[in-house]
């Protein structure tokens, strides 16, 4: 197969069968909207044409509940400042813990962990819980506007924490456990959270990994805290303050739409990570609407994405029971005992739709990993990274041919995906099925103009979406927000991804902009390298990177290679690498120079440091360049230090 061939087509009855072919029968019944011809396509440009009707029919159907009304659906559209539903008030948590079409035995929630048994809840015993975790907020003085942080894994303390700070009106914010003290206290720092929720350690695979003194290093490093909560999660279980019985009612303060739900950070892998607020309103409309009409998750689906309580995929996942799914968490090694782990507990905890990241997936397919015919997954997601077409195939071969496939992409930005698939559109290999509804999602040429159809051009939002953030946390005149988002196209969001629209209205993202490879006024994109070079046997992983040259020459283009057990990167592998590169992409993608490494520098979510390290070859010192805390491998940030000392 090569890319763009088609690899699963809609059944014939989707509109009859999915929650999205409800929502259009619910468009024609309610609003007048009838779109029967490409349904989607129209469907997607009567989304980002008509944005006030559009959101307002998701408040609509699914039914969400406030307790003043609002005035109007989106006051001002300009970006950014747009307002959305003015005057409304409601609450997250409210939503989530009314988990539509599941009766109160019904298990909403399964956590497995390589730290003690697996763990579950009912819908009736997670709001329980809740109830007596809000309880304790409030004899801790906690009230609306508070920050709440969490240094906890993806286990139901730590999201059922988030949903009863969310019900009182407080604000939620959380860190990995394996996130280390500067990370943490970079981002909280900035916040002056007054509770905080922390394990004594957890398990990684064999490994058990005590966190007593990173908590007492962050308590003394955070002034702002008043009360800190220890979980008993490496040692002997213990009841905490926020499991303590109470007589207290569970009630949902009634917040304004944009009031701050959470606060998620970007990736900190320079200067401080910016703290992005999110609120009530907008992420309860924009996951209803993915989860929903793009996932195709109901009250029979149980839902699992691989996170860590780090990454914006933890939120988006605790959002599920919103539309009615059940969520299974994981916390631990999902490469121990072996690559097939997360595979066999898809198979045990029965979940219906996968989410991962592209390099996980192609490094089963590299690693020869069979899981069998996962006939219960329906529905597979991907994202931290462009997924290829090799890694589409692997799926359709090795999992199953009956799945849809959703290769997303968006950020913790939005903290959901601009761009992913739907049941209602076929899955080419190697590209992203669609734009998502309500996502005004263009490609844009340098002079801010749109790119022609099949032109590499900056991933723009031409106009305004609900989960866009309230703003940055202290940015109080914006400033920060702005340059962050709309100094390149003012009125525009510059999301920083190249972007190719196809003929057919599919997508190929092809790496990060701000990692430019510009070879002769070409622009290239990185994730091309990656998929040719990592096919390869004797390649464990790979960086490159593109020197300019102040003159206007060509410039150096540098490959590190990071070789397999037992493999070296002599001038044979060399040749093999440039000779691939040259007749399956071009000779503009030929390395200058090869290095190999011993590992590529990866942020805590997986995504490959090209900028940092780019900085670092340019003399920027590896500290400044990187905050270590954020990686999963700062030390091997010293190799390339060394290198460009050497160089």
């Amino acid at each position: 197969m090569t890319a763009g061939d088609v690899l699963w087509t809609p059944p014939a009855d989707v509109r009859s069968t999915s929650r999205i072919g409800h929502y259009l029968d619910w468009l024609r019944s309610e609003l007048g909207r009838d779109f029967t011809q490409a349904a989607y396509q129209e469907l997607w440009q009567w989304s980002v044409r008509e944005p006030a009707e559009f959101w307002r029919s998701i408040w609509d159907y699914f039914q969400v509940s406030s307790t003043t009304p609002p005035g109007a659906t989106l006051d001002r559209a300009q970006m950014p400042g747009a307002r959305w539903f003015p005057g409304a008030t409601l609450n997250y948590a409210e939503h989530v813990l009314r988990a539509p079409g599941r009766a109160e035995d019904d298990v909403i929630v399964s956590a497995y962990s390589q730290s003690r048994e697996p763990v579950h809840r009912t819908k009736a015993e997670l709001r329980e819980r809740v109830r007596r975790a809000a309880a304790a907020l409030r004899r801790m003085g906690v009230s609306k506007g508070d920050r709440i942080a969490a240094y906890a894994p993806n286990i139901p303390e730590t999201y059922e924490l988030m949903l009863a700070t969310a019900s009182i009106g407080a604000v939620f914010s959380s860190c990995a456990p394996e996130f280390g003290l500067r990370s943490v206290v970079d981002r909280w720092l900035q916040i002056e959270p007054t509770v905080l929720l922390a394990v004594d350690g957890y398990v990684y695979g064999t490994k058990k990994i005590d966190r007593r003194n990173e908590v007492k290093a962050i308590r003394d490093a955070l002034p702002s805290l008043r009360h800190v909560i220890e979980l008993a999660y490496l040692n002997e279980t213990q009841q905490n303050e926020l499991e303590k019985e109470t007589d207290d009612e569970l009630t949902f303060e009634a917040v304004p739409f944009d009031h701050p739900l959470y606060v998620l950070y970007s990736s900190g892998t320079t200067g401080l990570p910016k703290p992005i607020v999110h609120g009530h309103g907008g992420i309860l409309l924009e996951h209803l609407k993915m989860l929903a009409l793009h996932h195709d998750l109901g009250p029979k689906d149980r839902f699992f994405w691989f996170s860590t309580t780090g990454w914006m995929m933890w939120n988006y996942l605790a959002s599920a029971p919103a539309v009615g799914a059940s969520i299974v968490m994981f916390d631990g090694d999902p490469a121990h005992p072996g690559l097939d782990a997360l595979w066999r507990l898809a198979e045990e905890a029965g979940i219906t739709y996968f989410g991962t990241s592209a390099p996980f997936l192609l490094s089963c397919r590299k690693n020869q990993i069979n899981p069998g015919n996962l006939t219960k997954i329906r529905g597979l997601g991907s994202t931290g990274a462009p997924l290829p077409p090799e890694g589409f195939e692997w799926v359709y071969e090795k999992i199953n041919k009956d799945l849809i496939l959703s290769s997303a992409s968006g950020g913790t930005d939005v903290c959901t995906a601009f761009v992913g698939g739907v049941p209602l559109l076929p899955v080419y290999s190697g590209e992203i099925t669609c734009r998502a509804l309500g996502a005004a999602v263009d490609s844009f040429r340098p002079d801010g103009t749109p790119a022609p159809t099949g032109e590499l051009g900056e991933l723009v939002i031409t106009g305004p979406m609900p989960s866009m953030p309230v703003g940055f946390w202290n940015d109080d005149d914006g400033s920060r927000y702005r340059e962050a988002y709309f100094d390149t196209y003012p009125g525009v969001w510059r999301h920083g991804d190249w972007l190719t629209i196809t003929e057919r209205g599919t997508l190929v993202i092809t790496g990060r902009s701000d990692a430019t490879l510009n070879r002769g006024g070409v622009r290239l994109g990185t994730s091309e390298f990656y998929s040719v070079v990592e096919g390869f046997a004797e390649v464990a992983d790979s960086l490159v990177i593109h020197l300019e040259d102040p003159d206007g020459g060509p410039g150096e283009l540098i490959l590190f290679v990071v070789p397999a057990s037992g493999v070296t990167v002599d001038d044979e592998l060399i040749r093999k690498i440039a000779k691939e590169l040259r007749s399956g992409l071009s000779p503009r993608h030929v390395p200058d120079t090869v290095h190999s490494v011993s590992a590529v520098p990866r942020t805590l979510s997986g995504k490959k440091l090209e900028v940092p390290v780019k900085r670092i070859l340019t003399g920027t010192p590896a500290d400044k360049a990187a905050a270590k805390g954020a990686l999963a491998n700062p030390e091997s940030l010293s190799e390339y230090e060394a290198l460009a000392k050497r160089e």
